[in-house]
């Protein structure tokens, strides 16, 4: 058969015997092609979803958002007050410098304004000088910048500048096209501008509902605490059933991965919120505007080491998850003891978010129960743990009798979670 009746045959198949199957396949590429084609529409969709719901979130009460909302409208206000004192008070022809640099300066601390208004008012002044100088040597405008940007981008990389680098590039672009004569007197009015501009930028942010980072530290190590215990619950919920398998294991690893993405977010919380404070807090505590203050640094260092047992226990059980490792996973009604102790720690680290984002001076539980504010619901609990603690231990000693590699997986376990139910739940200080 000639490769033309090998062609007819097949396409009379296709369209003949098989033509449900041509049409099947033209359904899937239109399915897929508008799969695609919604794909931007959905994207949209969300985050006008997401804008509205900031929205929501500044108008009901303080947060994040309204926060961003403030330090914005702050920003906008130095700006246009700049620019009413050398724009319109100094009637200055050339007033762009004084509201670019105010706005500019209104940063999420008062400390960062200040010490980007050094470093930015010295790349001005560079700036200024290289593009004055550079003009002075060509008398003209093009080839000045072809001779003063590359230099000025250069130098803008000097660690000193930090991230202001950029302006000394930007402020030769705006002296040059300016077109105004070179002289001494010219610079020294755009260095002048510059910091009239940073003088009101500062002072915006200083003096206007300063900004201060103390909720964010709560925020995040409730947040954490909150996701510690879900993680704790999924596992638990998955040993409970016993369909767990190495993909189960990969999927803890990754929650648990989550969880040190938090801690990170809760140290750099905790680094704003220190430096908020920084050339604000006398004010502010005069004024009595000071915010709750933030939980203190132990309990940054007590949810992380709670996240770094929770990592080692999903490391655990992903070596006993693998079939080409040694170690054997716990059978038997060890293994439903074990996912109710998870349960019950990741309760109590429901409770400490609960804890945090409530009263500061609110008392631990057990820190509470020795004061008799707490209820027998707490004594319950303990007694429960105890209880599943006893019966573990005696399924650690019959694993034992089994071999090393059932005990050793099951004692690691246990370890940890008696690791996580003591951080979690610490003793009571001694008054």
């Amino acid at each position: 058969m000639t490769d033309v009746g090998r062609d007819t045959r097949r396409t009379a198949g296709g369209e003949g015997v098989n033509g449900g199957t041509g049409r099947q396949g033209r359904w899937r590429t239109a399915l897929a092609q508008a799969v695609r084609a919604a794909r931007p529409v959905d994207r949209v969709r969300r985050e006008a979803a997401a804008v509205g719901q900031a929205v929501v979130a500044a108008w009901r009460g303080p947060g994040r958002e309204r926060d961003l909302v403030v330090q914005s409208l702050k920003a906008a206000g130095a700006g246009l007050l700049a620019w009413a004192v050398a724009g319109v008070w100094l009637d200055d022809p050339m007033a762009l410098m004084a509201p670019w640099v105010a706005v500019v300066l209104v940063q999420a601390t008062v400390y960062s304004s200040v010490r980007q208004a050094g470093q930015q008012f010295g790349a001005i002044c560079l700036g200024s000088l290289v593009a004055s100088a550079a003009q002075a040597i060509t008398d003209d405008n093009t080839g000045a910048l072809a001779l003063s940007l590359p230099l000025l981008m250069l130098l803008g990389n000097w660690a000193r500048f930090g991230r202001q680098g950029v302006y000394a590039a930007t402020t030769a672009l705006f002296v040059l096209a300016s077109g105004t004569p070179v002289s001494a007197s010219a610079v020294g009015h755009r260095v002048g501008q510059a910091a009239l501009g940073a003088l009101i930028g500062i002072a915006v942010n200083a003096f206007v509902l300063p900004p201060i980072h103390l909720r964010d530290v709560r925020e995040n190590l409730a947040a954490l605490a909150r996701e510690a215990g879900e993680v704790l619950h999924s596992i638990a919920d998955d040993l409970r059933e016993n369909e767990w398998d190495a993909q189960t294991a990969a999927g803890w690893a990754g929650e648990a991965a989550r969880l040190q993405r938090r801690v990170d977010a809760l140290t750099s919380a905790r680094s704003w919120s220190q430096e908020s404070l920084r050339l604000t807090y006398g004010p502010l505590r005069a004024l009595h505007r000071t915010p709750p203050p933030a939980p203190p640094e132990d309990e940054d260092q007590r949810w992380t080491r709670v996240t770094g047992n929770i990592v080692a226990l999903t490391r655990t059980l992903s070596v006993a998850a693998d079939e080409n490792r040694t170690p054997a996973t716990p059978e038997g009604p060890v293994l439903g003891l074990y996912a109710r102790l998870l349960k019950q720690i990741g309760d109590f680290c429901h409770v400490e978010a609960d804890r945090l984002l409530g009263a500061a001076a609110e008392p631990h539980p057990r820190q509470a129960k020795d004061a008799g504010e707490a209820g027998d619901a707490t004594e319950e609990t303990e007694e429960t743990m105890d209880e599943l603690h006893r019966q573990l231990q005696q399924g650690l000693r019959e694993h034992a009798g089994q071999g090393a590699a059932h005990a050793s997986v099951l004692g690691a376990l246990l370890l940890q979670a008696e690791n996580l139910w003591a951080e979690i739940v610490p003793e009571p200080r001694e008054q």
